[in-house]
């Protein structure tokens, strides 16, 4: 039983020489970060945290096997983690997503730490909930979790999907399963006006991104007034109805096809092909999307299918890096061809010996959305080489004055590092990058101020032209 006024409770007693995170509002006190125990908190138990001169801090749930030893769910030291303290918590939650999401019924619910509830992601889906439990102290009270999400949001049913090895960490084993009604394996939401399928059970983590939402809204502005490269021109033409301006070729013909102006796409690590079906619904000509899994560009057909965009999209299930540098390889040996031509006085390029390296495509808009390569500090050095290949690669096939719409996901990469591996890219491609847009994470991941582990993802829009 958890006491119920403070100094019943265990305390945490910090170092003198440690850096003041706590009081500056970070959730996490980590082992190194503890001078003593006063008494024995049971796993998972609430405990007080105080300076080394006694000075009460903040309270959290305790967990001697974990690196992060408390996570920090209030200030005040009278809290008590029962289902009235998550129903009010899921309140709050629900308000501040009503307030900056409004009318959306589909969203990251609770995003850990940043609504006050270290170790616990709820997404959102309608009426159906995908719950992430990932620490002891979030475990030990799944029960009250589930009867307080049931009182907040009455929904018809919630799914865990606490397959993360984040658990093992904390001495969990990994657990998916239905905790509470019914859930229908494929759910249908609605983001920014379009349908979007989800596998609640398969899909990648909780089921879909809801951290992109606002981003791959962005990217509306990239995807028309392609035409003129083309020669297509709004132009007056005499028709049977009339004086009509139309879009006419260079010949000047009239052009029938409805999306003349789009761009051409390329989306690799596309998943559910959110960004492919955003392309499509804000104009693009056509899109690439492509993805290593065969289970995502199912999904990602399904998507298109439901949106109607099938004849604008073709499908690749391929390794992205592989893909990439299959078409940056055909493009070059294009080019050396046509430069052999030039140099030799010849009007044609030669084609009698075939070209070794298939591929050699370029788009006007190039998106790279990679899962995270970088999950452990130790992994950032490779995750650096990773983010500046898969961009130099990227950058390659954007056509002149096109744009590269790249991401991290990786909260190891911080933002100056991310940026420094797309720049060195670049300098490698002999290109430079005009940036239009940096974002991070949307309203439904919002972010305590000072936690740099909360500013995981980066998102940019890049103009690329050549030097």
């Amino acid at each position: 039983m958890e006491a119920a006024v403070s100094h019943q409770r265990p305390q945490v007693v910090l170092t003198r020489s440690r850096k003041k995170r706590t009081e500056r509002s970070h959730p996490w006190v980590y082992q190194s970060e503890i001078e003593r125990i006063v008494g024995q908190p049971e796993p998972g138990e609430l405990v007080d945290v105080i300076t080394d001169k006694g000075k009460y801090l903040a309270t959290g749930y305790y967990n001697a096997a974990s690196q992060i030893t408390v996570r920090i769910v209030s200030y005040e030291p009278a809290v008590q983690m029962d289902t009235a303290y998550f129903a009010e918590r899921f309140s709050e939650a629900l308000k501040h997503r009503k307030r900056f999401l409004s009318g959306a019924t589909a969203y990251r619910f609770v995003y850990g730490e940043a609504d006050f509830l270290p170790g616990l992601v709820v997404d959102r889906f309608d009426d159906i909930l995908v719950v992430q439990i990932v620490t002891l102290g979030m475990d030990v009270r799944r029960e009250a979790i589930i009867e307080a999400l049931v009182q907040v949001l009455e929904p018809k049913g919630i799914y865990e999907r606490s397959d993360v090895p984040i658990r093992e960490r904390e001495g969990l084993e990994q657990r998916t399963g239905l905790l509470f009604g019914d859930c229908p394996r494929h759910v249908q939401v609605q983001e920014n006006g379009l349908t979007i399928e989800v596998d609640i059970v398969e899909g990648q983590k909780t089921g879909y991104f809801f951290d992109q939402r606002e981003n791959r809204a962005s990217i509306e502005p990239l995807m028309t007034g392609w035409g003129e490269r083309s020669g297509i021109r709004m132009q007056e033409v005499d028709t049977e109805q009339g004086i009509q301006t139309l879009p006419v070729n260079a010949k000047g013909k009239p052009v029938t096809f409805p999306w003349w102006d789009g761009a051409t796409v390329l989306e690799c690590f596309a998943h559910t092909g959110s960004f492919t079906l955003h392309a499509c619904k804000y104009g693009a000509k056509s899109v690439t999307c492509l993805d290593i899994s065969d289970h995502a560009i199912q999904s990602a057909k399904r998507n298109v299918e439901l949106n109607g965009f099938t004849e604008r999209v073709e499908f690749v299930v391929a390794d992205a890096f592989e893909y990439l540098r299959m078409q940056v390889r055909g493009q070059e040996e294009r080019f050396e061809r046509s430069a052999t031509a030039s140099s030799t006085g010849k009007k044609k390029v030669d084609t009698s010996k075939p070209i070794t390296a298939s591929g050699g495509r370029t788009w006007d808009v190039v998106i790279l959305d990679p899962p995270a390569f970088a999950k452990t500090k130790g992994a950032v050095e490779g995750a650096f080489r990773g983010y500046k290949d898969i961009n130099l690669q990227g950058m390659k096939l954007v056509n002149e004055g096109g744009y590269l719409v790249t991401a991290s996901c990786s909260y190891h990469m911080r933002p100056d590092l991310f940026m420094n591996a797309v720049l060195d890219a670049a300098q490698d491609a002999g290109k430079v990058l005009r940036l239009i847009e940096w974002r991070a994470a949307g309203k439904d991941h919002p972010q305590i101020a000072g936690v740099d582990e909360g500013h995981y993802l980066k998102f940019a829009v890049f103009e690329v032209r050549s030097k």
